[in-house]
C-alpha cells in the first residue's frame, strides 16, 4: 500500500482530526476493538493490522521483528520472533541500548515517552495523564508498531500528535498545545541526532567537520529557521492542527524523524535508501583550510539549489588560501559554472549568494531567477527572486564608465550584495528590501568591511578544451568521411591551418 504524504488526503487508520478538538483523536471504530492473530503469534488490533498494511509484504516481518530484537538486545528474551510473552514491554533501557550510540539521550527519552503515550485503541498519543502511567509499564508491541508506521510511512496528520508528544517531553497533564520554544528544543535534539548519525555512519561525503564551523551553533540556527515556519493558532502556542500544517510544509521535519527512527532502531526497508543530506565535496585542501561553512549550513543550503545541481562541491577561491585579491577571485569565479559565494564581515555576519550561471566579466546584468541571496549568521534564511527586475548577477572589472565589482540584486549603488573591486569593502543596501530578491540588509552594517570569503563551484564542471563537446566543430570535422575522401583524391585542405582559436564554452 502506497502512502501519499498529503496533508489531509487520507483519513488515517484509527485517527480523525478536528481543528477545534485537537487533543485526543477519535477512534474510527465504535464498540470493542476487534483483535486478530498475527503471523507472529500475538494478538493485534485492526488498527495495527491496517498500519502494517502500509508496508510491503517483505517489509512487514522487519517491522514486526523490531520489538523482539529490542528486547533481546537489552538482555531480554533472544529467541525467534513470536516467542516473547505477550505481556512483556520495552523499557527505556532497551531503547537506549539500541539508539544510544547514534543519538543523544535526550532524544531517546523523547521517543520513549512518545511511544508510551500512544493508545492502541486510538492509535495516537493520548492527552491527560496516561503518559506517566504508561511509562511505568513500558512500551507494548502494538504501541511500537503504530509508532514505526506513523513515523516511517505516516501522513502529516498522523505525525503531528507524535511531534507534540515529543515536544512535551513527558510533561504529563492535559496540555493541548506546545510552545514554539518547546518545539525548538525538540528540533535541536532531533537535528543533533541526525548529525551524529551522519558522522557515525560515515556519510559526510568528503566534508571534514573538524575543519568547519561550530556544529552546536549550527544546530540552534537550523532549529530556529525551521521553527520560523510555525504558524501558531493563538498566543497560547501550537495545537495539533498547527503542527500538522507545519510538518506538511517543512519537509525536513519528516525527513529527519524518519532518519532517526530508521537508523536508531535499525529498520531497513526495501527500496528506501538512506537520505543524502550533504552534497559531495571534492578537491578541497582541508589541511590549510578553516571553512566558513558548517554541516548544518550545508544541510540547509543544499536543498535550496536547483534539483539538477547535484555535482560535487569544489572550493575555487578562499581568502585564507589565495589572499584578498579581486583579480584572483574573478579567476576562480569565471568558467566554473554555478557557484555559491560565502562572505563574513568584520561584525561577524555571514551571508552570500547563489549564482545559477557561470560568471562573465561584462557591464551588463546576467543570470536568471534561480539565483538567490542568503544569510547564515545571525539567522539562516534564503531570499529568492521576486520578479520585480532581472538584476540577478553583475561582474565588472577595469571599466571607466561602469561600476567595477561583484553584485547581486538591486541596482548600481544599491545592491543587495556588493563587493567592490578594491575587495576590502562592500555594501548591502536594502531600503527596506532588495528589489530583486526581497532580502533585508545582509551585513552587520550597510557598508561592511570584508573579513573572509569563499567561493564554491556547485554545478557540473565545464568540459576541458579539446574534448568532445568542449567547443564548436569546424566544418571539416562535421563529416570525417568526406575529409578522408578529399585527402585520397589529392585535394589539399588549405583551411586546416586557418582555423579560428576555439573559444571557451560556458555551461
Amino acid at each position: 500500500m502506497t502512502v501519499m504524504m498529503t496533508k489531509r488526503g487520507r483519513v488515517s487508520a484509527g485517527v480523525t482530526t478536528n481543528a477545534s478538538l485537537p487533543i485526543i483523536p477519535a477512534p474510527r471504530h465504535h464498540g470493542p476493538v476487534t483483535m486478530k492473530q498475527s503471523n507472529m503469534g500475538n494478538t493485534e488490533s485492526v488498527v495495527v493490522q491496517k498500519r502494517l498494511a502500509r508496508f510491503r509484504p517483505e517489509e512487514r516481518p522487519v517491522v514486526e521483528g523490531v520489538f523482539d530484537r529490542l528486547q533481546g538486545g537489552a538482555g531480554g528474551p533472544s529467541g525467534a520472533p513470536g516467542k516473547t510473552p505477550a505481556g512483556k514491554t520495552l523499557t527505556l533501557e532497551m531503547l537506549q541500548s539500541s539508539m544510544g550510540s547514534l543519538a543523544p539521550d535526550s532524544i531517546v527519552k523523547r521517543v520513549y515517552q512518545c511511544m508510551c503515550s500512544i493508545d492502541p485503541g486510538l492509535a495516537a498519543p493520548a492527552a491527560s495523564g496516561k503518559t506517566r502511567t504508561s511509562a511505568v509499564s513500558g512500551v507494548g508491541r502494538e504501541q511500537l508498531v503504530i509508532f514505526l508506521a506513523d513515523t516511517l510511512r505516516g501522513t502529516a496528520e498522523e505525525r503531528a500528535p507524535l511531534i507534540m508528544a515529543m515536544s512535551q517531553n513527558g510533561a504529563g497533564g492535559a496540555a493541548m498545545v506546545v510552545t514554539c520554544e518547546q518545539v525548538a528544543e525538540f528540533l535541536q535534539d532531533l537535528i543533533s541526532a541526525v548529525v551524529q548519525i551522519l558522522v557515525h555512519r560515515g556519510r559526510l561525503q568528503g566534508w571534514k567537520p573538524e575543519r568547519m564551523g561550530d556544529c552546536s551553533l549550527g544546530v540552534k540556527l537550523l532549529a530556529e529557521q525551521m521553527c520560523s515556519e510555525l504558524k501558531p493558532s493563538d498566543q497560547r502556542g501550537c495545537d495539533v492542527s498547527c503542527l500538522e500544517d507545519w510538518i506538511f510544509r517543512v519537509s525536513q521535519v519528516s525527513l529527519y524523524l524518519e532518519m532517526l527512527v530508521a537508523e536508531g532502531l535499525n529498520v531497513s526497508l526495501s527500496g528506501r535508501p538512506a537520505p543524502t543530506l550533504l552534497p559531495p565535496c571534492r578537491e578541497t585542501p582541508w589541511k590549510e583550510l578553516r571553512c566558513l561553512l558548517d554541516l548544518l549550513t550545508l544541510m540547509f543550503l543544499a536543498p535550496q539549489l536547483p534539483d539538477s545541481y547535484s555535482a560535487p562541491w569544489r572550493l575555487v577561491f578562499s581568502t585564507r588560501l589565495h589572499g584578498e585579491s579581486f583579480t584572483r577571485m574573478v579567476a576562480g569565479l569565471t568558467k566554473r559554472g554555478p557557484t555559491l559565494l560565502l562572505i563574513k564581515d568584520t561584525k561577524g555576519h555571514v551571508f552570500g549568494g547563489f549564482a545559477s550561471h557561470a560568471w562573465e566579466v561584462k557591464p551588463q546584468f546576467q543570470g536568471d531567477s534561480r539565483c538567490f541571496l542568503f544569510t547564515v549568521f545571525p539567522k539562516l534564511r534564503v531570499y529568492t527572486a521576486t520578479g520585480y527586475n532581472q538584476h540577478f548577477m553583475y561582474l565588472n572589472q577595469n571599466q571607466q564608465t561602469m561600476p567595477n565589482g561583484l553584485g547581486m540584486g538591486g541596482q548600481h549603488g544599491y545592491f543587495g550584495l556588493w563587493l567592490d573591486s578594491d575587495f576590502g569593502c562592500g555594501h548591502s543596501r536594502a531600503r527596506p528590501k532588495c528589489t530583486t530578491y526581497g532580502s533585508p540588509q545582509l551585513s552587520g552594517e550597510e557598508d561592511f568591511t570584508l573579513d573572509s570569503m569563499e567561493v564554491w563551484a556547485v554545478g557540473k564542471p565545464p568540459e576541458p578544451e579539446g574534448e568532445e563537446g568542449g567547443g564548436k566543430k569546424s566544418i571539416l570535422d562535421v563529416d570525417p568521411e568526406v575529409q578522408a575522401m578529399m585527402e585520397i583524391a589529392g585535394k589539399t585542405l588549405h583551411s586546416q591551418g586557418l582555423r579560428e582559436p576555439e573559444k571557451d564554452q560556458e555551461e
